[in-house]
């Protein structure tokens, strides 16, 4: 089933609600999947509604507290696994936020149900080079990243 919302636009339902999305991350135009929590009535809670255009029209600046983030994310990973000691491919040294943006392709936005915590909630999906298996989650509430994680921590 196909309905036309005001805020999602034209969403598609199947075993949940999504459709792809255009979007600007770091000057790259890219295609990522939008998965909006949701009954089959097509009913949203207000909160959905006001976390995705929250995010929208702070898209910009949120971005980059995503990848400093995941910078993070990604040397303690590197430190705990110890590959801050031995020498790995898959988990090279990585100083920047530049050389993690290439380690990385965004996947996905995550809008789930409102009540779930107090707050904007949004999650997003991410593919990332170290980890092809559980890939990359980030958790934003208020547009502020609270988690970052497998991708499960975004769904």
């Amino acid at each position: 089933m196909t309905i036309k919302d005001e805020v999602f636009g034209e969403i598609e339902y199947e075993f949940g609600w999504s459709r792809v999305i255009i979007i600007d991350f770091f000057g790259n135009t890219t295609e990522v999947n939008l998965l909006i929590d949701g009954e089959e009535d097509g009913q949203f809670d207000e909160g959905q509604y006001i976390a995705y255009q929250s995010l929208m029209k702070n898209w910009n600046d949120i971005q980059k507290y995503i990848l400093k983030s995941i910078l993070t994310y990604y040397g303690q990973k590197r430190n705990e696994l110890g590959f801050d000691i031995e020498v790995s491919k898959k988990y090279p040294l990585v100083e920047t936020t530049n050389e993690i943006l290439e380690m990385i392709s965004i996947e996905g936005i995550v809008v789930p149900y409102a009540d779930i915590f107090d707050g904007r909630d949004i999650g997003i999906t991410f593919n990332c080079t170290w980890d092809t298996e559980n890939g990359l989650g980030v958790r934003l509430l208020n547009e502020k990243v609270t988690e970052v994680g497998f991708q499960d921590v975004a769904i």
